[in-house]
Protein backbone atom coordinates (compact mmCIF):
# COMPACT_ATOMS: atom_id res chain seq x y z
CA UNK A 1 0.00 0.00 0.00
CA UNK A 2 2.72 2.60 0.80
CA UNK A 3 4.66 1.70 -2.50
CA UNK A 4 1.64 2.34 -4.33
CA UNK A 5 0.72 5.33 -2.69
CA UNK A 6 4.61 6.64 -2.98
CA UNK A 7 4.22 6.07 -7.00
CA UNK A 8 1.11 7.78 -7.12
CA UNK A 9 2.60 10.56 -5.61
CA UNK A 10 5.64 10.70 -7.76
CA UNK A 11 3.46 10.49 -10.97
CA UNK A 12 1.12 13.07 -9.75
CA UNK A 13 4.30 15.33 -9.01
CA UNK A 14 5.63 14.78 -12.94
CA UNK A 15 2.56 16.03 -14.22
CA UNK A 16 2.22 18.79 -12.34
CA UNK A 17 6.38 20.14 -13.13
CA UNK A 18 5.03 18.81 -16.99
CA UNK A 19 2.50 21.06 -16.58
CA UNK A 20 4.38 23.95 -15.48
CA UNK A 21 6.95 24.02 -17.73
CA UNK A 22 4.52 23.65 -20.78
CA UNK A 23 2.24 26.82 -19.65
CA UNK A 24 5.65 29.34 -19.87
CA UNK A 25 6.62 28.47 -22.62
CA UNK A 26 5.47 30.38 -25.57
CA UNK A 27 5.20 28.29 -28.57
CA UNK A 28 8.55 26.55 -28.63
CA UNK A 29 10.24 25.13 -31.96
CA UNK A 30 13.32 24.32 -33.37
CA UNK A 31 16.74 26.10 -32.02
CA UNK A 32 15.77 26.14 -28.69
CA UNK A 33 13.26 28.87 -28.72
CA UNK A 34 11.99 29.77 -25.34
CA UNK A 35 9.50 32.82 -24.09
CA UNK A 36 10.15 35.88 -22.44
CA UNK A 37 8.04 38.97 -20.57
CA UNK A 38 8.71 41.12 -23.50
CA UNK A 39 6.51 38.40 -25.85
CA UNK A 40 9.28 38.00 -27.61
CA UNK A 41 10.74 34.65 -28.46
CA UNK A 42 14.38 34.02 -28.22
CA UNK A 43 16.49 30.84 -29.24
CA UNK A 44 19.98 29.32 -29.54
CA UNK A 45 21.77 28.25 -32.67
CA UNK A 46 24.60 25.96 -32.52
CA UNK A 47 27.70 26.64 -34.44
CA UNK A 48 30.79 24.10 -34.44
CA UNK A 49 34.58 23.95 -34.01
CA UNK A 50 37.20 21.35 -34.93
CA UNK A 51 40.63 22.00 -34.35
CA UNK A 52 44.04 21.55 -32.96
CA UNK A 53 43.72 22.48 -29.43
CA UNK A 54 46.36 19.66 -28.19
CA UNK A 55 49.58 18.62 -29.70
CA UNK A 56 52.19 20.29 -31.46
CA UNK A 57 49.75 22.95 -33.61
CA UNK A 58 47.77 23.70 -30.18
CA UNK A 59 49.16 27.44 -30.13
CA UNK A 60 47.81 27.83 -33.59
CA UNK A 61 44.27 26.56 -33.02
CA UNK A 62 43.82 28.28 -29.53
CA UNK A 63 44.85 31.43 -31.89
CA UNK A 64 41.57 30.62 -34.50
CA UNK A 65 39.52 29.80 -32.18
CA UNK A 66 40.27 33.29 -29.55
CA UNK A 67 39.10 35.38 -32.22
CA UNK A 68 35.59 32.60 -32.83
CA UNK A 69 35.35 33.15 -29.03
CA UNK A 70 36.01 36.84 -28.92
CA UNK A 71 32.78 37.69 -32.00
CA UNK A 72 31.12 35.21 -30.27
CA UNK A 73 31.02 36.81 -26.42
CA UNK A 74 30.10 40.43 -28.07
CA UNK A 75 27.52 39.19 -29.98
CA UNK A 76 25.79 37.35 -27.19
CA UNK A 77 25.56 40.27 -25.27
CA UNK A 78 22.46 41.52 -27.35
CA UNK A 79 21.76 39.14 -29.63
CA UNK A 80 20.56 39.18 -32.82
CA UNK A 81 17.26 38.54 -34.73
CA UNK A 82 16.33 36.57 -37.47
CA UNK A 83 12.73 36.55 -38.69
CA UNK A 84 11.01 37.62 -34.87
CA UNK A 85 13.45 35.61 -32.72
CA UNK A 86 16.17 36.67 -30.72
CA UNK A 87 19.00 34.13 -31.18
CA UNK A 88 22.15 33.57 -29.16
CA UNK A 89 25.31 31.90 -30.11
CA UNK A 90 26.35 28.13 -28.33
CA UNK A 91 29.84 27.17 -29.85
CA UNK A 92 30.68 23.75 -29.66
CA UNK A 93 34.01 23.21 -29.17
CA UNK A 94 36.02 19.71 -30.39
CA UNK A 95 40.03 18.78 -30.47
CA UNK A 96 40.86 16.99 -33.49
CA UNK A 97 44.71 16.90 -32.94
CA UNK A 98 45.43 18.43 -36.49
CA UNK A 99 44.16 14.89 -37.34
CA UNK A 100 41.79 14.60 -40.61
CA UNK A 101 39.98 11.60 -39.58
CA UNK A 102 39.27 13.35 -36.10
CA UNK A 103 38.09 16.05 -37.90
CA UNK A 104 35.09 14.12 -39.34
CA UNK A 105 34.16 12.31 -36.60
CA UNK A 106 34.09 15.73 -34.39
CA UNK A 107 31.87 17.25 -37.32
CA UNK A 108 29.14 14.03 -37.37
CA UNK A 109 28.85 14.60 -33.66
CA UNK A 110 28.42 18.10 -34.14
CA UNK A 111 25.86 17.59 -36.74
CA UNK A 112 24.13 14.82 -34.66
CA UNK A 113 23.90 15.98 -31.20
CA UNK A 114 23.73 19.97 -31.98
CA UNK A 115 22.73 20.70 -35.74
CA UNK A 116 25.14 23.09 -36.08
CA UNK A 117 24.61 24.73 -40.06
CA UNK A 118 28.34 25.85 -39.69
CA UNK A 119 31.45 24.24 -38.28
CA UNK A 120 34.85 26.29 -38.73
CA UNK A 121 37.91 23.84 -39.40
CA UNK A 122 41.74 25.25 -39.56
CA UNK A 123 43.64 22.87 -41.54
CA UNK A 124 43.29 21.90 -44.79
CA UNK A 125 43.36 17.56 -44.43
CA UNK A 126 40.14 18.18 -41.89
CA UNK A 127 38.48 20.36 -44.99
CA UNK A 128 38.95 18.03 -47.37
CA UNK A 129 37.40 15.44 -45.07
CA UNK A 130 34.82 17.28 -44.45
CA UNK A 131 34.11 18.46 -48.30
CA UNK A 132 33.72 14.54 -48.45
CA UNK A 133 30.15 14.71 -46.60
CA UNK A 134 28.92 18.13 -45.70
CA UNK A 135 26.73 18.85 -48.73
CA UNK A 136 24.73 15.66 -47.69
CA UNK A 137 24.74 16.38 -44.06
CA UNK A 138 23.94 20.25 -44.62
CA UNK A 139 26.43 22.46 -43.00
CA UNK A 140 28.38 24.85 -44.53
CA UNK A 141 32.49 23.98 -43.99
CA UNK A 142 34.02 27.34 -42.40
CA UNK A 143 37.31 26.77 -43.62
CA UNK A 144 40.54 28.55 -42.66
CA UNK A 145 43.25 27.55 -44.97
CA UNK A 146 44.71 29.41 -47.88
CA UNK A 147 44.92 25.78 -49.79
CA UNK A 148 43.45 26.33 -53.36
CA UNK A 149 41.87 23.29 -53.45
CA UNK A 150 39.86 23.66 -51.23
CA UNK A 151 37.66 25.95 -53.72
CA UNK A 152 38.29 23.95 -56.64
CA UNK A 153 37.12 21.00 -54.94
CA UNK A 154 33.59 22.64 -56.44
CA UNK A 155 31.65 22.07 -52.81
CA UNK A 156 28.78 24.29 -52.91
CA UNK A 157 28.59 24.47 -49.11
CA UNK A 158 31.93 26.16 -48.11
CA UNK A 159 33.22 28.97 -47.59
CA UNK A 160 36.93 29.36 -48.08
CA UNK A 161 37.97 32.54 -45.53
CA UNK A 162 42.18 33.53 -46.16
CA UNK A 163 43.26 33.97 -49.84
CA UNK A 164 44.17 32.00 -52.06
CA UNK A 165 48.28 30.91 -51.25
CA UNK A 166 48.86 31.09 -54.36
CA UNK A 167 49.21 34.63 -54.61
CA UNK A 168 52.35 34.76 -52.11
CA UNK A 169 54.38 32.79 -55.16
CA UNK A 170 55.73 35.68 -56.99
CA UNK A 171 56.60 38.23 -54.49
CA UNK A 172 58.24 35.51 -52.31
CA UNK A 173 60.08 34.16 -54.91
CA UNK A 174 61.29 37.87 -56.30
CA UNK A 175 61.48 38.97 -52.93
CA UNK A 176 64.31 36.85 -52.25
CA UNK A 177 66.14 35.96 -55.46
CA UNK A 178 67.01 39.66 -55.51
CA UNK A 179 68.12 39.75 -52.24
CA UNK A 180 69.75 36.70 -51.10
CA UNK A 181 70.41 34.61 -54.53
CA UNK A 182 68.82 31.57 -56.58
CA UNK A 183 69.50 28.67 -54.26
CA UNK A 184 66.87 27.32 -52.46
CA UNK A 185 66.22 24.83 -49.08
CA UNK A 186 62.96 23.60 -49.40
CA UNK A 187 61.94 22.39 -45.33
CA UNK A 188 58.24 22.18 -45.44
CA UNK A 189 55.67 20.25 -43.12
CA UNK A 190 54.50 16.82 -43.87
CA UNK A 191 51.10 18.20 -43.82
CA UNK A 192 48.96 18.21 -46.78
CA UNK A 193 49.23 22.15 -46.63
CA UNK A 194 52.50 21.98 -46.66
CA UNK A 195 53.37 19.14 -49.36
CA UNK A 196 51.02 21.20 -51.50
CA UNK A 197 52.56 24.66 -51.10
CA UNK A 198 55.45 23.20 -51.91
CA UNK A 199 54.12 21.45 -55.20
CA UNK A 200 53.22 24.84 -56.20
CA UNK A 201 56.61 27.15 -55.10
CA UNK A 202 59.30 24.16 -56.27
CA UNK A 203 58.42 25.02 -59.95
CA UNK A 204 57.79 28.82 -59.48
CA UNK A 205 61.09 29.00 -57.93
CA UNK A 206 62.98 27.20 -61.00
CA UNK A 207 60.94 28.77 -63.56
CA UNK A 208 62.38 32.13 -62.26
CA UNK A 209 65.72 30.53 -62.86
CA UNK A 210 66.60 29.79 -59.35
CA UNK A 211 67.53 26.03 -58.15
CA UNK A 212 66.11 23.63 -55.72
CA UNK A 213 69.64 22.54 -53.47
CA UNK A 214 67.34 20.64 -50.90
CA UNK A 215 64.17 19.31 -50.42
CA UNK A 216 62.58 16.97 -47.14
CA UNK A 217 59.77 17.35 -45.03
CA UNK A 218 59.07 18.36 -41.57
CA UNK A 219 57.18 16.24 -39.31
CA UNK A 220 55.91 18.53 -36.30
CA UNK A 221 54.16 15.87 -34.34
CA UNK A 222 57.25 13.70 -34.01
CA UNK A 223 59.98 15.97 -34.52
CA UNK A 224 60.90 18.95 -32.27
CA UNK A 225 64.79 19.09 -32.77
CA UNK A 226 65.64 20.24 -36.31
CA UNK A 227 69.28 20.20 -36.03
CA UNK A 228 70.38 17.25 -38.09
CA UNK A 229 67.67 17.91 -41.22
CA UNK A 230 69.02 21.69 -41.10
CA UNK A 231 72.63 20.80 -40.96
CA UNK A 232 71.91 18.51 -43.98
CA UNK A 233 70.40 21.05 -45.55
CA UNK A 234 73.24 23.92 -44.89
CA UNK A 235 75.51 21.06 -46.44
CA UNK A 236 74.18 22.27 -49.70
CA UNK A 237 74.96 26.25 -49.33
CA UNK A 238 71.33 27.07 -49.93
CA UNK A 239 70.57 31.18 -50.31
CA UNK A 240 67.01 30.88 -49.06
CA UNK A 241 64.74 28.31 -46.88
CA UNK A 242 61.83 27.82 -47.44
CA UNK A 243 59.81 27.20 -43.53
CA UNK A 244 56.20 27.10 -42.58
CA UNK A 245 53.53 25.61 -40.42
CA UNK A 246 52.38 26.82 -37.33
CA UNK A 247 54.23 29.84 -35.85
CA UNK A 248 55.67 28.07 -32.56
CA UNK A 249 57.59 25.32 -34.17
CA UNK A 250 58.13 26.80 -37.44
CA UNK A 251 60.25 30.29 -35.15
CA UNK A 252 62.30 26.90 -33.73
CA UNK A 253 63.40 25.71 -37.03
CA UNK A 254 64.43 29.38 -37.80
CA UNK A 255 66.46 29.69 -34.87
CA UNK A 256 68.23 26.50 -34.81
CA UNK A 257 69.23 27.64 -38.50
CA UNK A 258 70.83 30.80 -37.28
CA UNK A 259 72.32 28.88 -34.55
CA UNK A 260 73.93 26.53 -37.15
CA UNK A 261 75.53 30.01 -38.84
CA UNK A 262 72.76 30.14 -41.36
CA UNK A 263 72.58 34.04 -43.03
CA UNK A 264 70.26 33.50 -45.73
CA UNK A 265 66.49 34.81 -46.06
CA UNK A 266 63.56 32.62 -44.70
CA UNK A 267 60.51 32.35 -47.13
CA UNK A 268 57.48 31.72 -44.78
CA UNK A 269 54.53 29.83 -45.55
CA UNK A 270 51.24 31.96 -44.22
CA UNK A 271 50.28 29.68 -42.01
CA UNK A 272 53.26 30.39 -39.61
CA UNK A 273 53.00 34.57 -38.95
CA UNK A 274 56.45 36.74 -38.57
CA UNK A 275 55.63 38.29 -35.50
CA UNK A 276 54.18 35.30 -33.71
CA UNK A 277 57.53 33.90 -34.36
CA UNK A 278 58.64 36.79 -32.85
CA UNK A 279 57.75 36.02 -29.90
CA UNK A 280 59.21 32.82 -29.47
CA UNK A 281 62.50 33.81 -30.84
CA UNK A 282 63.19 36.38 -27.95
CA UNK A 283 60.68 39.17 -28.39
CA UNK A 284 63.02 40.17 -31.32
CA UNK A 285 63.11 40.94 -35.36
CA UNK A 286 66.56 40.64 -35.79
CA UNK A 287 67.06 36.66 -36.00
CA UNK A 288 64.30 36.83 -38.71
CA UNK A 289 66.46 39.69 -40.65
CA UNK A 290 65.40 39.00 -44.61
CA UNK A 291 62.15 36.91 -43.78
CA UNK A 292 59.19 37.40 -46.23
CA UNK A 293 55.82 36.03 -45.23
CA UNK A 294 52.06 37.44 -44.41
CA UNK A 295 51.99 41.30 -43.17
CA UNK A 296 50.89 40.49 -39.71
CA UNK A 297 47.76 42.03 -37.90
CA UNK A 298 49.00 44.29 -35.86
CA UNK A 299 50.72 46.40 -38.14
CA UNK A 300 47.68 46.33 -40.97
CA UNK A 301 45.33 48.91 -41.76
CA UNK A 302 41.98 48.12 -42.45
CA UNK A 303 38.88 50.05 -40.59
CA UNK A 304 38.30 47.50 -37.99
CA UNK A 305 42.33 46.30 -37.34
CA UNK A 306 42.95 49.42 -34.50
CA UNK A 307 40.35 48.31 -32.89
CA UNK A 308 40.18 44.35 -32.71
CA UNK A 309 43.70 44.55 -31.84
CA UNK A 310 43.29 46.60 -28.84
CA UNK A 311 40.07 44.65 -27.60
CA UNK A 312 41.85 41.69 -28.44
CA UNK A 313 45.35 42.53 -26.00
CA UNK A 314 42.87 43.62 -23.51
CA UNK A 315 41.28 40.33 -23.02
CA UNK A 316 44.51 37.83 -24.01
CA UNK A 317 47.54 40.50 -23.21
CA UNK A 318 48.90 39.64 -26.14
CA UNK A 319 49.02 40.22 -30.00
CA UNK A 320 46.65 38.72 -32.89
CA UNK A 321 47.18 37.78 -35.12
CA UNK A 322 45.57 37.06 -38.63
CA UNK A 323 43.73 33.50 -37.28
CA UNK A 324 42.42 35.32 -35.03
CA UNK A 325 41.16 38.29 -36.97
CA UNK A 326 39.30 36.35 -39.73
CA UNK A 327 37.74 34.00 -37.55
CA UNK A 328 36.07 37.34 -35.50
CA UNK A 329 35.69 38.87 -38.75
CA UNK A 330 33.76 35.96 -40.47
CA UNK A 331 31.52 34.86 -37.30
CA UNK A 332 30.06 38.46 -37.93
CA UNK A 333 29.40 37.73 -41.16
CA UNK A 334 27.52 34.56 -41.03
CA UNK A 335 25.37 36.05 -38.29
CA UNK A 336 24.44 38.80 -41.19
CA UNK A 337 24.18 36.16 -43.51
CA UNK A 338 21.86 34.43 -41.25
CA UNK A 339 19.48 37.55 -40.88
CA UNK A 340 19.51 38.58 -44.78
CA UNK A 341 18.12 34.49 -45.04
CA UNK A 342 16.22 34.83 -42.46
CA UNK A 343 17.14 31.55 -40.88
CA UNK A 344 19.75 30.03 -38.67
CA UNK A 345 19.66 26.11 -39.64
CA UNK A 346 19.05 26.73 -43.52
CA UNK A 347 22.91 25.88 -44.23
CA UNK A 348 22.11 26.39 -48.35
CA UNK A 349 20.36 29.63 -47.33
CA UNK A 350 22.74 31.21 -45.33
CA UNK A 351 25.58 30.19 -48.29
CA UNK A 352 23.69 32.12 -50.62
CA UNK A 353 23.16 35.31 -48.50
CA UNK A 354 27.23 35.02 -47.55
CA UNK A 355 27.45 38.37 -50.29
CA UNK A 356 24.77 40.03 -48.40
CA UNK A 357 26.94 39.64 -44.71
CA UNK A 358 30.24 40.79 -46.60
CA UNK A 359 28.23 43.82 -47.72
CA UNK A 360 26.19 44.48 -44.41
CA UNK A 361 29.35 44.26 -42.18
CA UNK A 362 29.94 47.06 -40.32
CA UNK A 363 33.24 48.98 -40.37
CA UNK A 364 34.35 48.31 -36.92
CA UNK A 365 34.10 44.54 -37.65
CA UNK A 366 36.31 44.76 -40.81
CA UNK A 367 39.58 43.74 -39.35
CA UNK A 368 40.26 43.12 -43.12
CA UNK A 369 38.52 44.08 -46.42
CA UNK A 370 36.94 41.56 -47.92
CA UNK A 371 34.29 43.42 -50.70
CA UNK A 372 33.54 39.62 -52.26
CA UNK A 373 32.67 36.42 -52.11
CA UNK A 374 33.49 34.22 -55.33
CA UNK A 375 31.22 31.54 -57.35
CA UNK A 376 33.61 29.15 -55.73
CA UNK A 377 33.02 30.18 -52.06
CA UNK A 378 36.14 32.06 -51.81
CA UNK A 379 36.34 35.37 -49.53
CA UNK A 380 38.19 37.66 -52.06
CA UNK A 381 41.10 39.40 -50.62
CA UNK A 382 43.75 41.62 -51.42
CA UNK A 383 46.99 39.47 -50.82
CA UNK A 384 49.36 41.52 -48.20
CA UNK A 385 52.77 40.84 -47.12
CA UNK A 386 56.16 41.96 -45.40
CA UNK A 387 59.68 41.44 -45.03
CA UNK A 388 62.06 42.28 -42.28
CA UNK A 389 64.41 44.46 -43.29
CA UNK A 390 66.71 45.81 -40.22
CA UNK A 391 64.72 44.37 -38.10
CA UNK A 392 61.18 46.36 -38.65
CA UNK A 393 58.49 45.27 -40.72
CA UNK A 394 58.59 46.46 -43.85
CA UNK A 395 55.53 46.35 -46.25
CA UNK A 396 56.19 44.96 -49.91
CA UNK A 397 54.74 46.84 -52.79
CA UNK A 398 52.60 44.47 -55.36
CA UNK A 399 51.50 44.84 -58.65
Amino acid sequence: MRKALYLMGLITLMFMLAACSESNETGGGDNGESGNSGGQSEGVVNIGYSGPLSGPAAYYGENTLSGLEMAVEEINEEGFEVDGTTYKINLETLDDQYLPNETAANAKRLKQEHDTPIIFTPHSGGIAALQVFNEQEEFIVAAYSSEPAITEAGNSLTVRIPPNYEGYLEPFTNYQMERFGPKLAALPPVTQYGQDWAEALIPHWEEQGGEVVYNSSIDFSKDTDFFTMLTNALEADPDVLFIGGPSEPTAKVAQQARELGFEGGFMVMDQAKLDEMKAVMGGSYEPLEGAIGTMPLVNADYPGSADFVEKYRATHDKDPGSEAGFHYLSMYVFVEAMKASGTVDDAKAIHEHIQDGLDALPDDKKVYEIPSIGENGGFEINTSVAAVEDGQITPIALD
